[in-house]
């Protein structure tokens, strides 16, 4: 018998949350949910722990909207080769119709009623039963929805895309797309980048922030690390590990905080 499907809620009001879990509670009893996420950042988080395949997310969250919380999202069930499906839940109907006419996502919109979301669930159901969504469609599309809302609503937090640094007397740019890894001690953090390295003074968490989620994650209180460059992740004893980098000889900690970020891989 396969196992029952498993969801996740993420959304900025808790009374929406819980009226959303009670509506698929009724509709959906097989349906387990693994938890509730109050902002973009923890819906990722939650979803690195628990690997559920169908995600509910409000369009517009503090910090990492919906949409970017999709894409992390969308990035890491592609790497674990699992599928995912996405529905928005967005005030904005304008937002998702693309996406919902495509087929790729589903949405729903504030203030939804429980036909509509009957109608989510039986679609969900489908596309559970016809297997993993279409990643290169998905993240395509996910993208258009990111241009389109960050032209639509206030702008959102850039995301960095250059590092400065001091390296003796000058001061370099440093591209965030070669960017390796960042570790941090009590007043620097060490910036590795595939040309060398520098010490500046911003703290892990501030370059956490507004480093993109899809490319950046955390293995260890004071490291982050860039996926792209991560060759193989090797499980150690008390749930952690160490992570091995493409073409480079460090080895780096993976503490048994973040290991579940690397269960799926």
């Amino acid at each position: 018998m396969s196992k029952p499907p498993r969801a996740l809620i993420a959304d900025d009001e808790p009374l929406l949350r819980e009226r959303l879990a009670a509506h698929l509670a009724r509709l959906w009893p097989a349906l387990q949910l693994c938890g509730q996420a109050r902002n973009g950042r923890e819906a990722v988080a939650l979803y690195e722990a628990e690997a559920p395949e169908v995600v509910f997310l409000d369009v517009h969250m503090p910090g990492l909207d919906g949409v970017g919380a999709a894409r992390a999202i969308s990035a890491r069930a592609a790497a674990a080769l699992r599928p995912v499906h996405v529905v928005f839940v967005t005030a904005f109907e304008r937002y998702a119709v693309q996406a919902f006419e495509q087929g790729a996502v589903d949405y729903l919109v504030k203030p939804f009623d429980e036909p509509r979301l009957a109608a989510t669930v039986q679609r969900l159901q489908e596309r559970l039963a016809a297997g993993a969504p279409d990643a290169a469609v998905l993240d395509a599309l996910l993208a258009q929805l990111a241009a389109r809302l960050s032209g639509a609503s206030a702008p959102a937090t850039p995301r960095l895309q250059w590092i400065r640094a001091s390296v003796g007397p000058v001061v370099r740019l440093i591209p965030v797309d070669e960017v390796v890894y960042c570790r941090s001690d009590e007043k620097y953090t060490q910036v590795v980048w595939t040309g060398g390295e520098a010490l500046i003074r911003r703290s892990l968490r501030e370059l956490l922030d507004e480093l993109d989620p899809a490319r950046f994650v955390q293995i260890h209180r004071s490291v982050i690390v860039a996926l792209p460059h991560v060759s193989q992740v090797v499980r150690g004893d008390n749930e952690t590990a160490e992570l091995h980098l493409r073409g480079r000889p460090e080895v780096l900690p993976v503490s048994r905080s973040y290991t579940h970020q690397f269960r799926q891989m």
